[in-house]
């Protein structure tokens, strides 16, 4: 099915707060309209891995985020234009309440990156006990700004067919807003969450029956030939997205990272190979991480330390988050592993690694009163804890040389975890960050580094923060040169 118009439509979900149900509707209609044969685009607002996952999952294509913290306003319209363009919607899932942002302006809230976008909006509406209020909260979503167009709504958490009649006419005599859906209350059976939200799909073992249940929620309770068609109808806006990203001056010079115009040769003798750690015990990368790293000519292999008993033959290693706690046992039990990436590093094997991957560098992590031991290679020993210890957006400043970002540079990332540190043996100098804003590893200090492996609570995305991945690089070749 191809969209009526020249440039591809999209919508954003959002709710009026987190836990409204975006996440599972969005899978919903996305994995549905898959099934109709719509091709559909996913993005996820914010610097998000588990929903973004999901999507990717229910798509069969990536999921891209879109964040106007992490990277430029006019990268984050690029991103949005490039990944889009081959398919016949894009889906952007909001995150918490529509116009929640980091001040009393709105900044990188949902109703920000639909103005951005000029994209309409598909609120999702949890009706928990409520009729004609929900009518009230929509018509001041609309009132207070403007700008922001609401397509439509879904109703959630609807008790029955009384109910969904009581909130529809309401909403439809006061707001003129059409009601797509009434979805009533789920089971949480099929996504079932941890400290961190909905279990991530690569570890869920049947992520194939969740959304084949969420496809047939949205298949049975959401018109979506109707949201399809009053999305794809109402082209301009799309259009003028495309017109603006076609603007050369739009995009300064320095907003994210942009492809070489003469990428490396790929041939033996020059293109590096960089590891990435990825199995159910790591799993959070941006695509555009990878990508940058590709787009610079270096070959990207997948290693697994719950699987492996040996790193491959590699010039750099690249680590992301994920729930090393959940595997912990297992991770503790490959001490092959564990001490080829000991040697490795203690050999000048370039390695980075964020949250999750710090972790797998420290000494161990004790949970329970158990302890168990992790590669050793920085002298940290972590623990976990009930309550986040860290969490939202961070900007740091590169106090101290380190192996891969200059002295002075500026950066924007972000931090979630519930580990904790029990000891740490670290002098100043060998802590590359100074926090600005976020808690880091200790004391508003991060990115702790030992020769040329480094290991941050900071997640940085590529396209934001330009100089990552070019350094990545060239350490790899600089590596294998020696």
């Amino acid at each position: 099915m191809q969209a009526s118009c020249e440039s591809v439509p999209g919508v954003v979900v959002a709710g009026l707060r987190g836990g409204s149900g975006k996440t599972i509707i969005s899978l919903g209609i996305t994995a549905a309209w898959k099934r109709m044969h719509i091709a559909v685009t996913p993005f996820k607002k914010g610097p998000d891995y588990i929903d973004a996952g999901w999507l990717s999952l229910a798509a069969g294509r990536p999921c891209y985020n879109l964040d106007t913290y992490l990277c430029h306003p006019a990268v984050v319209r690029r991103s949005y234009a490039t990944h889009s363009h081959s398919c016949d919607i894009a889906l952007v899932e909001g995150n918490r309440g529509l116009y929640d942002g980091i001040d009393a302006d709105g900044s990188t809230s949902t109703a920000e990156l639909a103005r951005l976008l000029h994209l309409p909006v598909l609120l999702v509406l949890d009706c928990t006990k409520s009729t004609r209020t929900m009518a009230a909260l929509l018509l001041g979503c609309m009132h207070f700004d403007p700008r922001i167009r609401i397509a439509g709504v879904i109703l959630n958490q609807v008790a029955g067919s009384r109910h969904q009649k009581k909130v529809t006419d309401n909403i439809e005599q006061f707001c003129k807003v059409p009601v797509f859906g009434a979805v009533p209350k789920l089971g949480s059976e099929d996504f079932p969450e941890r400290h961190m939200g909905l279990v991530t799909s690569a570890e869920h073992g049947f992520s194939s029956q969740a959304l084949a249940s969420v496809e047939k929620m949205a298949r049975d309770h959401i018109d979506l030939n109707a949201l399809y068609r009053a999305i794809t109808q109402d082209c301009d806006t799309a259009q003028k997205i495309h017109t603006e990203i076609d603007s050369p001056d739009k995009v300064p010079p320095a907003a994210g990272f942009t492809k070489p115009d003469s990428p490396p040769k790929n041939c033996s003798n020059d293109q590096v190979v960089i590891g990435v750690v990825r199995d159910s015990a790591f799993q959070f990368y941006y695509p555009d991480n990878l990508a940058a790293l590709e787009d610079l000519g270096a070959k990207i292999v997948f290693i697994s330390p719950l699987h492996q008993k040996t790193l491959p033959d590699v010039d750099a290693l690249y680590m992301g988050g994920g729930f090393p706690e959940t595997h912990a046992p297992q991770l503790a039990k490959n001490t092959s592993f564990r001490d080829h990436l000991k040697h490795l590093s203690q050999k000048g094997l370039p390695i980075y690694a964020e949250c999750g991957g710090l972790i797998f560098l420290g000494q161990s992590i004790c949970l329970k009163d158990k302890e168990y031991p992790m590669s050793g290679i920085l002298p940290i020993w972590f623990g976990l804890s009930l309550k986040p210890q860290g969490h939202g957006y961070t900007r740091v400043l590169v106090k101290h040389k380190n192996p891969f970002y200059r002295t002075g540079e500026i950066l924007k990332g972000h931090e979630f975890r519930y580990s904790k540190i029990l000891k740490i043996d670290f002098q100043d100098h060998e802590m590359a960050f100074s926090m600005e804003r976020g808690k880091g590893i200790l004391d508003k200090k991060d990115g702790f580094f030992k020769n040329n492996t480094f290991g941050t609570y900071t997640h940085i995305h590529a396209l934001g923060s330009e100089s990552w991945a070019p350094a990545l690089v060239e350490q790899a070749r600089a590596y294998k040169m020696r």
